[in-house]
């Protein structure tokens, strides 16, 4: 059931259905189904959440594979995590990075 503004957006109390959620995708620019459930916790997770779509995260998550290897971050270290979280930090406000460039 919508809610009473007439939005296809549901109500607080109804679960959003997985693929059904759109957000307005900073990386490709329009609107796109989003996550299904925030990545993380906190700040960050939300933005991610509320900006990235499903297709953007899936690039980020391929990007940040190639970003452990290249720096030897290890998943369960502390300090590796820092790391991990500042280059998406960094990466323009939650901005899913691009892919990078030949040089």
């Amino acid at each position: 059931m919508a809610n009473d503004s007439c939005d296809p957006t549901p109500a607080a109390s109804e679960p959003v259905k997985p693929g059904s959620r759109m957000v307005h995708c900073v990386k490709f620019g329009r609107d796109l189904p989003g996550l299904d459930r925030p990545p993380w916790k906190g700040e960050l997770g939300k933005r991610v959440y509320e900006s990235v779509s499903k297709e953007a995260w899936k690039l980020w998550i391929e990007h940040s594979k190639m970003v452990m290897n290249e720096y030897r971050l290890n998943p369960l270290d502390p300090n590796s995590k820092k790391s991990w979280k500042n280059k998406w930090s960094n990466s323009s406000s939650a901005k899913a990075p691009s892919s990078p460039k030949a040089t």
